[in-house]
């Protein structure tokens, strides 16, 4: 079976699907899965098209070197799928990397060069980047003749005007690189492809904002199924706030506390990305399932103020977009979360939304009521689809 490895390598976890070359467009992958706590005590839990499951503990190499367990771990795999798989010929790796910068606006081939290149933006998305490249190196040095794509979280968004890519600092600092990027862009093209299956080809060919929401979370204003908009900018802690992650934030608040509070990079970086958030404000979990299970009002005002941070982000999106002629929920929270889609559009009455409660109660994939000015939508996301069927068109060309 001729057939794509989809790899969405983390700092301890591997995400991976494997999709046959033909038949591929039905979009389901023959297994799927993910190794987790690369580095302590590692396993891999596997589901295959047919819902059988597998998990098992994966033995982690002595050492402390992280390169040499993430190689161990992907070896492993790469093992794994080819005894459970009979005659699995492998024609291509695709990754999800998370920056490109401005350079990159669309899928490429991975050679040592680029790799090298998309280093430089390691500074940008220290959680991702890193970890994305490495997946890379490692597949280059236990396969080198097999062919690798990179798909990029910021190219969907290059189509944005220049405006909407600039910030109020010096044109010499924008021409270095530092410019609104926007992430999650896998996501949103994925969904702009649904678009008129889920709201209508005129709708979809409108004024759109995608609310992309999960422990990462961003929203995406579109035209015509192109990115005008985006929450997030220069890096993934901008616009929203997340999990862990502050979302916008005064960058005085940052020279208050560097001034003040005597902090310096590293414990910035530490409060921004993984103190801040749903688990900062609550005091009590990242989890947005945990936090609505819970009767603590800081629990409640972690998730009002997620909310009401998405309302904001709306308004302004939509003024971006033109209008609002449909509003589309996708990711963990936004696929799975009805209380916190019901308070979103509560909030957004005066946009012309108006909410199905039962529609939203069973996550049907529309959830506005009749006479709903605005469509509201439920959308699952598909980034690994989406990576696979890049890689496909790139080996192609």
């Amino acid at each position: 079976m001729k057939a794509l490895l989809v790899l969405n390598a983390g700092s301890s976890s591997l995400k991976f699907a494997l999709y046959p070359v033909t038949p591929f467009l039905a979009g389901t992958p023959v297994l799927a899965g993910q190794i987790e706590a690369i580095g302590v005590a590692p396993q891999l839990h596997v589901r295959s098209a047919s819902g059988e499951r597998f998990d098992f503990a994966i033995d982690a190499p002595a050492g402390d070197d992280l390169n040499h367990h993430h190689q161990h771990a992907l070896d492993t795999l790469l093992t794994w799928l080819r005894s459970h798989t009979p005659g699995l010929d492998l024609v291509g790796a695709g990754h999800r990397i998370v920056h490109g910068g401005a350079r990159y606006s669309a899928p490429v081939r991975l050679t040592e060069a680029v790799v090298d290149a998309l280093s430089a933006f390691e500074p940008l998305a220290p959680l991702h980047q890193p970890h994305n490249l490495r997946a890379v190196q490692v597949i280059a040095r236990l396969m080198p003749s097999l062919p690798q794509v990179g798909c990029f979280d910021t190219a969907f968004h290059r189509s944005q005007p220049e405006l909407a890519q600039r910030f109020g600092l010096p044109r010499a600092l924008h021409d270095e690189g530092i410019r609104r990027y926007g992430f999650h862009g896998l996501s949103y093209e994925y969904v702009s492809r649904q678009l008129r299956e889920a709201v209508g080809p005129e709708r979809a060919a409108g004024a759109v904002v995608v609310a992309h929401l999960g422990n990462g979370a961003s929203m995406c204003a579109l035209r015509d199924g192109k990115s005008v908009a985006s929450s997030m900018g220069f890096t993934a802690i901008d616009g929203l706030m997340m999990g862990t992650r502050s979302g916008n934030l005064d960058p005085g608040v940052l020279l208050y506390l560097m001034e003040q509070k005597a902090m310096d990079v590293k414990a910035l970086t530490r409060l921004l990305y993984k103190e801040s958030g749903l688990l900062g404000v609550s005091g009590i979990s990242a989890d947005m399932r945990a936090l609505l299970a819970s009767t603590a009002p800081e629990a409640q005002e972690a998730v009002a103020l997620f909310c009401y941070r998405i309302g904001r982000e709306l308004g302004s999106l939509a003024a971006a977009a033109g209008g609002l002629d449909a509003l589309v929920f996708t990711g963990g929270i936004g696929e799975h979360a009805a209380p916190v889609r019901q308070a979103v559009v509560e909030q957004a009455a005066w946009l012309g939304l108006r909410l199905d409660p039962t529609a939203n109660a069973a996550h049907h994939p529309r959830i506005d009521a009749a006479g709903s000015r605005t469509a509201v939508a439920i959308v699952p996301t598909n980034e690994e689809w989406m990576i696979a069927r890049h890689t496909v068109d790139i080996l192609a060309a």
